[in-house]
């Protein structure tokens, strides 16, 4: 269950196509009004990318592998999907994403990056991102299975590292004779 909301944490930060390096949060972001046309280039441009058929399509893949590996969560399927797009669907998303984009990107980018996803590579961009970004994802799980033995290793020495060296008993005083 956790590797399902770490993917699809990682899947849905990814789902409105545009790779952007962030530098800044969206909880420390400055809370600069945003105009009604800022507004309107970043909702236009995640129409034009297919951000609510992209995520609904990650959060499918994502619970339909998350199924494969573990066939066992299968009789869970209605419930986790109902929770997913409660809390992860579009409509619950939508104005988040916007609001992100018009921090990171000017009115003026976002309209640049609208009128490249309208061209034949943009579009095709779009088509194949969903794919790109879960084999990108199954990569990283294989590299990381591949590599756990290590990493387990490192943690086991540097947590038996840390524990307290074992002290020998306190010595008492004497008892007194009586």
């Amino acid at each position: 269950m956790k590797k399902l909301w770490i993917l699809a944490a990682s899947l849905l930060l990814a789902a409105p196509i545009v790779n952007a390096q962030s530098t800044t949060s969206t909880a420390t972001a400055s809370a600069a009004p945003v105009s009604a046309s800022h507004r309107k280039a970043a909702e236009e441009l995640l129409v034009v990318t297919g951000s609510e058929k992209n995520t609904t399509s990650m959060m499918n893949q994502m619970l339909e592998a998350q199924i494969a590996q573990r066939p066992e969560m299968k009789a869970v399927e209605p419930e986790m999907r109902a929770f997913i797009t409660k809390y992860m669907g579009w409509p619950a998303i939508k104005e988040d994403i916007t609001s992100l984009y018009t921090k990171e990107f000017t009115e003026k980018e976002l309209k640049e990056l609208t009128k490249f996803y309208q061209t034949p590579t943009g579009r095709k961009t779009i088509e194949k991102m969903p794919q790109l970004m879960m084999a990108g994802v199954e990569i990283g799980q294989k590299r990381v299975q591949e590599h756990l033995p290590e990493l387990q290793q490192v943690i086991g020495d540097k947590m038996k590292a840390q524990q307290p060296a074992t002290q020998p008993p306190t010595s008492q005083p004497p008892a007194k004779p009586e």
